[in-house]
C-alpha cells in the first residue's frame, strides 16, 4: 500500500518536476521486470536486452543498467529524446507502431505511459511482441482514459471530454497542454488492453493488473465499468510463443 500511494503521490510531478516522477517510476519499472522475468525465466536481467519503446530521454536507463541489462531506449520524438540533458548509448530515433528492429531480437520489450499517446496502440503492443524472441517477456503499461490520471494534466476535466479539457486549461495557463487531446493523448481504456490481449495468437498472457494497486486489489481488473474507473494504469504481460510451422 505504501509503494501504490507514493506512485501515485509523484504523479503530480510529472510537468513540474519530471525528474522526481520518472525517477521513481523507473525504479519502480526496474523492480517490476526483474520480478517478472525471473518468475518467467528464472533469471535475473543480468546480460538481457531491454527495449524500452517510448523511452523519452532515458530516465530509465541507470536504473536497468545498475541490474546489468542493456539497454535500448527507443523514441519518435527528437525534443523528448533530449529533454533532460542525458545521454544514453543505443538510443533510437524510432516509432513504437513501426519498431527499427529485427523480429526476436530482444529479451524483454517494455513501454511505459506511452500506449495513451500513440494513435494505434495495438499495431504498438503487436511490434513490441514481434521484436521479442519467444519465451522472452513483454510488458505494456498504459493510463487508462477513465482513470483519475487519463486526462493527465488536463485532468480531472477530461471526465467532461479530451477536447473541453484541453480548451479549459488552455484559458487557465495560456497554453495548450504538453498532452493534446486527439494529437498526443488518445482514449485508450482498460477494455481495450484486455480486447487486444484476448485475440493475441502469438504469445501467451501471463498477467493483467492495475500496476499502482497492492496486489489484494487486482480484482478491480475483472469488473466491466469498474476497472475503467478505479484502474489508474493497466500492466499487460505476455510471452512471445514460437512461430508454428504451417507446413508446406
Amino acid at each position: 500500500m505504501r509503494r501504490s500511494v507514493q506512485l501515485l503521490a509523484d504523479f503530480r510531478y510529472e510537468q513540474t518536476d519530471p525528474a522526481r516522477f520518472y525517477g521513481a517510476l523507473a525504479r519502480d519499472s526496474a523492480d517490476m521486470i526483474a520480478d517478472l522475468y525471473a518468475g518467467l525465466t528464472g533469471r535475473s536481467l543480468a546480460g538481457a536486452t531491454i527495449l524500452d519503446v517510448g523511452g523519452g530521454p532515458g530516465y530509465f536507463a541507470s536504473e536497468f543498467a545498475g541490474v546489468g541489462a542493456r539497454y535500448l531506449p527507443v523514441e519518435p520524438d527528437p525534443s523528448e529524446m533530449h529533454a533532460a540533458g542525458l545521454t544514453v548509448h543505443g538510443a533510437v530515433r524510432g516509432s513504437g507502431m513501426a519498431l527499427p528492429f529485427r523480429d526476436d531480437a530482444v529479451d524483454v520489450c517494455f513501454s511505459s505511459n506511452v500506449a495513451e499517446h500513440v494513435q494505434h496502440p495495438w499495431l504498438m503492443a503487436d511490434e513490441m511482441l514481434r521484436v521479442t524472441k519467444p519465451g522472452g517477456l513483454v510488458v505494456l503499461s498504459y493510463t487508462v482514459w477513465h482513470g483519475p490520471f487519463g486526462g493527465h494534466e488536463t485532468g480531472p476535466w477530461h471526465y467532461l471530454g479530451g477536447e473541453r479539457a484541453a480548451r479549459r486549461y488552455r484559458r487557465k495557463h495560456g497554453r495548450e497542454p504538453k498532452n493534446r487531446f486527439g494529437e498526443s493523448l488518445f482514449r485508450v481504456g482498460a477494455a481495450d488492453g484486455l480486447r487486444w490481449a484476448a485475440q493475441v495468437s502469438d504469445a501467451d498472457i501471463l498477467a493483467a493488473f492495475p500496476r499502482y494497486h497492492p496486489r489484494w486489489a487486482w480484482w478491480v481488473v475483472r469488473i466491466p465499468v469498474l476497472r475503467e474507473v478505479l484502474t489508474s494504469n493497466l500492466v499487460i504481460v505476455a510471452s512471445p510463443t514460437p512461430a508454428r510451422d504451417s507446413g508446406p
